[in-house]
């Protein structure tokens, strides 16, 4: 009590606040702007680089609503409003890429928000100093390979000849193995299990770091009153984690349909095209790899209706959040 009362704002001090909320908005900018003035130097080079980078940029977006023409320019090509969507609509492509990119982001949203979960919790019931840091750095650094030298070591494992797959089938059947990458259905689980290998060490960082702010008296009543070990990670480690779980979670909904392009294009082939074509390298083939002319305007109508239903797809889960528990992005 006695912290709080020398703490607490004097008088002097309330009054003086209050006089500064009664002057008009633009002179209270002006004092803040004199009072805080290194604050708002040290944001001005990331607010300019958001401007510059993010914002400006958003003026290509009339593309898609243009019939786009090199020799008119963006801002002289013809008003075409929604004609290039209706068209991909109509597209033959349309079902397949959508059901695609579904697929591929339900599969690698469901596989990689459980398997961080599950190796957190399970890693912090280690009670092995030592071994927890060598597991944790052995489980990390796959993360910081680039995608190109992760594809690279993918093809070479899973060459059914001279590849680690190959050699183990042929050591216990006597033959070779088909190839993975000739079948088009071994597409998705290459791709997810390989973004798996990569990245749930990463992932599960902020998990366990949750995860060691849970007070260790809970974790002795939950004994006293005879709770396995199990019964403790249901009952104690995971409640205090989901409401990290459910932020990440709305976050990877709002990219549930940005299935990463980089990857994608190395794994893709010309038998397993029919699984791996995606909305991002769709936008690609008929926006900058087209063999006649390139289609910018319905390249980024293409673009646009991916980012517009991620946009719905955060909202709704954002909402949905805050209806079933209190923890919500805004």
């Amino acid at each position: 009590m006695q912290w709080l009362k020398n703490n607490s704002p004097s008088p002097e001090a309330e009054g003086a606040r209050g006089q500064i909320q009664k002057r008009p908005a633009a002179e209270r900018l002006r004092f803040a702007l004199r009072r805080d003035w290194q604050l708002y130097v040290l944001i001005l080079l990331p607010a300019l680089y958001i401007l510059i980078f993010c914002y400006l940029p958003m003026g290509g977006i009339q593309l898609a609503f243009r019939n786009y023409r090199a020799a008119d320019g963006i801002f002289g090509s013809k008003w075409v409003w929604f004609d290039n969507f209706i068209r991909f609509f109509k597209s033959y492509q349309f079902t397949r890429v959508l059901k695609n990119t579904l697929i591929l982001s339900l599969y690698s949203f469901a596989v990689g928000m459980t398997i961080p979960i599950a190796f957190a919790l399970i890693f912090h019931c280690i009670e092995l100093p030592r071994f927890k840091k060598i597991t944790q750095s052995i489980v990390t650094l796959p993360h910081f390979i680039s995608v190109v030298v992760l594809v690279s070591m993918v093809m070479q494992f899973l060459n059914s000849r001279v590849g680690l797959y190959g050699i183990l089938y042929e050591s216990v059947t006597g033959t070779y193995p088909s190839d993975l990458f000739g079948k088009p259905a071994a597409f998705r689980h290459i791709y997810v299990w390989s973004g798996v290998w990569q990245n749930f060490g990463w992932s599960a960082i902020i998990y366990i770091a949750t995860l060691s702010g849970v007070d260790y008296e809970l974790h002795e009543a939950a004994q006293l009153d005879g709770a396995s070990r199990f019964q403790r990670v249901l009952h104690v480690d995971f409640p205090h984690i989901a409401p990290t779980v459910v932020t990440l979670g709305i976050m990877r909904v709002g990219h549930l349909l940005s299935v990463g392009f980089e990857k994608v294009l190395l794994l893709q082939n010309s038998l397993n095209r029919e699984y791996s074509e995606v909305i991002s390298t769709y936008v690609y083939q008929v926006g900058l790899a087209a063999q006649m002319k390139p289609d910018y305007s319905y390249a980024m109508a293409v673009g646009l209706f991916n980012s517009v239903i991620n946009l719905i797809l955060i909202t709704l889960a954002n909402r949905m959040a805050r209806r079933l528990s209190d923890t919500s992005l805004w």
